[in-house]
């Protein structure tokens, strides 16, 4: 555990947008699994009146009150203080050793963020997620060990490729989020905030690993907005993200995403979702700064292409972490 004078090893950050019930049952089996010289802490977007009493063994920090996942993750990013990051949405559960292989991983240079495995909720060993990645179209797609593999029980993480973790559940370097966000965008929703974030490590000489030892329950799944709002934060991300060789064929990629986005909402959807693709179109100007900064991270990278990994960004500690003592214990309500 960490002591009351030195940074933890690992910061656990369970982002709590409003479900009580969720987070308890996320606490649960972070507590029972928790890995020594770690802390954890929850940013809340509701008022929670810790029924448990484990203010001591838990730090909570309040998020603006309405805050979304992807903002509740950044008030707790924000308020960690280890080099290592892990988010865990509150609603998907921990399981034992799960953070041992993800830390081993992030202690190489050149590796910046983590995947672990994602199981299906309800028992069993069905992989349902191990990371996403970002086509050029826009188009953000969850990724899992192909069917095969998953038959014959020999999957090999260096076969997944991952443009980065899912928001819910992923292990990233401090200094990365920071440089790269900082934290996660708002301006995409919460259900492309991670593409986003996969956008900018991609700019990063760095690479996204998955893990094979380390695996998550899934909770409840981000859904899609309503169709106007989910064209208007696709559009946003496609502009956000700077095509990766050819400009043409990142736009006829685009174009072809566009009228599989009208198919798929058809027939009361189609015209919403292309009004919100169209206001997207218009706010162009807003993805400028982002295109910048992106451009920036990827002249660094090009710089200490062949060297150490280094990103000069600091990450914000609003507090020391306190003492531990409840790791590998369920949490019992105060009377």
């Amino acid at each position: 555990m960490p002591s009351s004078t030195s940074a933890p090893a690992l910061s656990i950050v369970i982002p709590a947008p409003g479900d009580a019930a969720a987070l308890e049952a996320t606490l649960v089996s972070v507590l029972e699994n928790r890995p020594d010289d770690s802390e954890v802490v929850v940013a809340t977007g509701f008022d929670y009146a810790d029924p448990w009493s484990i203010g001591s063994e838990v730090r909570f920090v309040p998020a603006p009150p309405g805050s979304g996942l992807a903002a509740c993750a950044n008030v707790g990013i924000a308020a960690s203080a280890a080099a290592a990051v892990h988010v865990l949405a509150a609603g998907w559960l921990a399981t034992p050793g799960w953070t041992d292989g993800p830390r081993e991983l992030l202690a190489a240079d050149d590796v910046t963020a983590v995947s672990p495995l994602v199981l299906a909720p309800g028992g069993g060993d069905r992989i349902v997620a191990a990371g996403i990645r970002l086509t050029r179209g826009g188009r953000r797609m969850e990724v899992a060990p192909s069917a095969r593999s998953m038959r014959s029980g020999r999957i090999d993480p260096a076969r997944i490729r991952a443009a980065g973790p899912l928001l819910e559940a992923g292990f990233w370097r401090a200094d990365v989020l920071a440089a790269a966000g900082p934290g996660f965008t708002t301006r995409c929703g919460d259900w492309l905030a991670d593409a986003d974030m996969a956008a900018a490590l991609a700019c990063l000489p760095g690479r996204v690993v998955v893990s094979g030892d380390s695996r998550v329950i899934r909770g409840d799944v981000r859904r899609r907005p309503r169709a106007f709002t989910a064209g208007l934060q696709a559009e946003r991300l496609f502009w956000r993200s700077p095509a990766r060789g050819s400009l043409p064929v990142a736009l006829l990629g685009h174009a072809v995403e566009i009228v599989r986005d009208a198919v798929a909402t058809a027939p009361l959807g189609t015209l919403p979702m292309l009004a919100g693709r169209i206001a997207g179109l218009m706010q162009f100007g807003d993805a400028m700064p982002r295109l910048g900064q992106l451009r920036a991270l990827r002249r660094a990278g090009a710089d200490d292409a062949g060297d150490t990994l280094r990103i000069d960004a600091a990450h914000g500690d609003l507090g020391r972490p306190r003492r531990q003592s409840t790791a590998g214990r369920p949490l019992r309500k105060s009377a």
